[in-house]
């Protein structure tokens, strides 16, 4: 058996992901990653590159020394999970060792997305169809179709669609920072 614990561990916590946020857009639990990252455990191939690709790396890179940059992004490299009433797409896979992460939201009528604890970092957005209301600081801002928010993270906030119908937008933290689910 390989053992490439050390080295899953050592990319996670360079992508500031718990075991439980990289099992979740893996859709593994957070005790496989544990037993994988101690070695107890070995993934099949399938399971290793849908872990390397949430991580920004592939088989290829996560079995040598040499790094390449990846400039372009396809479909097949986008992840989606949902939450519900919330889709989120993670358009840069490999984000999380970047200096910002973009993700698109789709939010359906009447929810909210959970709120989120202050943290570094700002915060850029732009609904591409419906409407949101940002809660930041203790106010709350109606964004349309075509408009766009940014804001510092020090204070608890969340997204909610007041709408009657569902809205999609384009969300930006820098740095890295999205937890759903």
């Amino acid at each position: 058996m390989i053992k490439i614990g050390d080295k899953i561990r050592n990319l996670r916590l360079k992508n500031n992901l718990t075991q439980s946020e990289l099992g979740n857009r893996c859709d593994l639990t957070k005790g496989f990653i544990s037993q994988l990252e101690s070695d107890l455990t070995s993934p099949s191939l399938s399971t290793l590159e849908d872990i390397l690709r949430c991580l920004g790396t592939s088989f290829q890179e996560f079995f040598s020394d040499e790094r390449t940059e990846k400039v372009v992004y396809k479909k097949e490299d986008v992840i989606v999970k949902d939450f519900g009433d919330l889709r989120v797409y993670w358009l840069v896979s490999d984000a999380q060792k970047n200096e910002m992460e973009p993700v698109m939201v789709e939010l359906e009528s009447g929810m909210s997305t959970d709120e989120e604890a202050p943290h570094e970092g700002e915060e850029f957005g732009y609904v591409l169809s419906g409407s949101i209301t940002l809660v930041t600081g203790g106010h709350a801002y109606k964004i349309k179709k075509g408009e766009s928010f940014y804001f510092q993270a020090r204070t608890p906030h969340y997204i909610k669609n007041a709408g009657k119908v569902s809205a999609k937008l384009l969300w930006i933290t820098s740095p890295p920072y999205f937890s759903f689910g």
